[in-house]
């Protein structure tokens, strides 16, 4: 967690999505206090973190459970660097995305931003998003929505694609 993705917490309580950082005992010099317990952790530019942090006391029981290591970079005492990793859980308490990052890589929080979009689109309505979608342009519809749901659904309506095959799959809705 970095002072920059701090800076859009306040992006993600927005969306009414609620974010926490689990880090290892040690970040950065500074001890994480507690065991799996929130903690507060360094601050940013302005203020505190603002958002709370999961220490894991053991140091590697996270990292190890999931096998999340960068075994080509190795910290001071030759160990294999953690992995950086991005989990959206749902209301429901199940994973609904996940991303890993290797430790030399950076995390790519617009990216972050455009999937919880496309979650908290998905999750209420028949569609899906396509890559690289962001927040306004069409969405699919599902093919599982029948013409008969399409009114009440989409009010505004769809717009339909002939493909290839002269199947009727291929929609799209501004609703």
């Amino acid at each position: 967690a970095s002072p920059g993705q701090a800076q859009l917490h306040h992006v993600f309580q927005k969306k009414g999505v609620k974010l926490i950082a689990s880090l290892l005992r040690q970040c950065g010099g500074a001890p994480v206090v507690g065991s799996r317990t929130s903690t507060p952790l360094g601050s940013c530019r302005d203020g505190p973190f603002p958002y709370p942090i999961i220490a894991d006391e053991k140091a590697a029981t996270l990292p190890s459970s999931w096998e999340c290591w960068t075994p080509w970079r190795k910290d001071k005492e030759g160990l294999p660097l953690t992995c950086r990793a991005v989990f959206i859980i749902g209301p429901d308490k199940k994973m609904k995305l996940s991303m890993l990052y290797p430790a030399t890589t950076g995390r790519n929080f617009d990216e972050v931003l455009r999937a919880t979009d496309s979650l908290l689109v998905t999750e209420t309505r028949k569609v899906a998003t396509p890559a690289g979608w962001q927040k306004g342009p069409p969405c699919m519809v599902l093919p599982s929505v029948t013409e008969e749901e399409i009114p009440k659904l989409f009010p505004t309506g769809i717009k339909q694609y002939e493909v290839p095959s002269g199947k009727n799959y291929l929609r799209t809705t501004m609703d």
